[in-house]
């Protein structure tokens, strides 16, 4: 874990799980993603971003940019979607969910069940949306398909500002050399091995990672969940134009000191480290 002064938990490095076989995992994962590369036509939304130079896709249940209620991330085409489904059926990425949802749960509690609470609500209110990772806690996920993921310094404004999300790393490298995670607002360089994930805040610190060496590979696996879809529970089911037409003068005020407080709220969810330990 990475504390602050506080001692409360604001990141995690998790590593990776204890398996025998995570290392062929891993490699079949990359691999997988190396061939999917070949099979999909991207974007010019997906390879033109403010994170890097390479094409990036999300799946999932997302809300914002334009969209008018939470739903499933479009792909460019049903042949997209099927290898995107076959990609995220693997045991590798299977595992990763559920090893990036047992870490956000024990470092973070009250945030993995605020998260839970959301999703939960999301799915009952539009059963068929689709959900790639049965108990995860996280709406979306995001494969950078590199091949040597670079990602420019940023924040990730669209996320919960004081939610996290889980980074994988995978590819064929040498993590002394290159891949490194800079936690810029903390002045952290951290090594960063293939098959290794690391638990941060993103919408809160600045956060990037050094290139890899050149004939090596490096693709990254991003799991979250916007911003948007808190906002809409919260709103009861609506956007915020809907609910300020539909809300009485009592209901506006009360909203604007939960707005007041949010913050401070968001951060007491964070777990103290003594919370953690036995």
């Amino acid at each position: 874990p990475i504390l602050d002064k506080h001692g409360r938990v604001v990141a995690v490095l998790a590593g990776r799980p204890r398996s025998s076989d995570w290392d062929s995992l891993v490699r079949e994962g990359a691999e997988r993603i190396d061939q999917a590369r070949e099979e999909l036509a991207f974007t010019r939304k997906q390879t033109e971003h403010c994170r890097g130079d390479f094409p990036a896709i999300s799946v999932g249940v997302a809300y914002g940019g334009g969209r008018r209620e939470p739903g499933n991330v479009r792909q460019s085409s049903a042949a997209a979607l099927t290898v995107l489904t076959s990609l995220l059926a693997m045991h590798i990425f299977q595992s990763l969910s559920g090893f990036a949802n047992c870490i956000f749960k024990a470092y973070a509690l009250r945030t993995y069940t605020y998260y839970a609470d959301c999703l939960g609500k999301i799915y009952s209110w539009k059963p068929e949306l689709r959900r790639h990772f049965k108990t995860s806690v996280f709406g979306t996920c995001t494969v950078n398909f590199g091949p040597r993921t670079v990602s420019r310094r940023h924040r990730d404004g669209a996320n919960l500002s004081f939610g996290w999300c889980a980074i994988t790393a995978l590819g064929n490298f040498n993590p002394n050399k290159g891949g490194h995670l800079i936690l810029w607002d903390l002045g952290l360089v951290i090594r960063f091995p293939p098959g290794s994930t690391i638990l941060i805040p993103s919408a809160l610190i600045t956060h990037s990672n050094i290139p890899v060496q050149k004939g090596e590979t490096r693709y990254s696996f991003v799991q979250y969940s916007a911003a948007g879809l808190f906002r809409w529970v919260y709103n009861g089911f609506k956007t915020d134009a809907e609910w300020e037409s539909t809300s009485t003068p009592g209901e506006r005020a009360q909203r604007e000191q939960e707005r007041s407080r949010r913050w401070e709220d968001g951060v007491r969810m964070f777990s103290n480290w003594s919370e953690c330990t036995p």
